[in-house]
């Protein structure tokens, strides 16, 4: 036989085992008392002064928290931090 052999082909490597992905969050969607609760907390930050930038990033940020399973204060404290 000639100097290259026939010889059966490498198997392919086995890629590391990979934790089972987390869920991106733990969030509910919100039911109609956390919306007006949501709401009139926004009327009383209008109220209070803010602006319209800072207010949409307020309400982003309560709003992701409530959906996590916080209150409107809770989530207000914890986005004021």
């Amino acid at each position: 036989m000639s100097d290259t052999e026939y010889s059966a082909p490498e198997p392919e490597p086995t890629p590391e085992s990979t934790p089972p992905q987390k869920k991106k969050r733990e969030a509910k969607p919100m039911s109609d008392k956390d919306k007006k609760a949501l709401s009139k907390h926004m009327e009383k930050m209008k109220k209070g002064g803010m602006d319209a930038k800072e207010m949409k990033s307020h309400r982003m940020k309560v709003m992701s928290r409530m959906r996590k399973g916080m209150s409107v204060g809770a989530a207000h404290k914890d986005a004021m931090k």
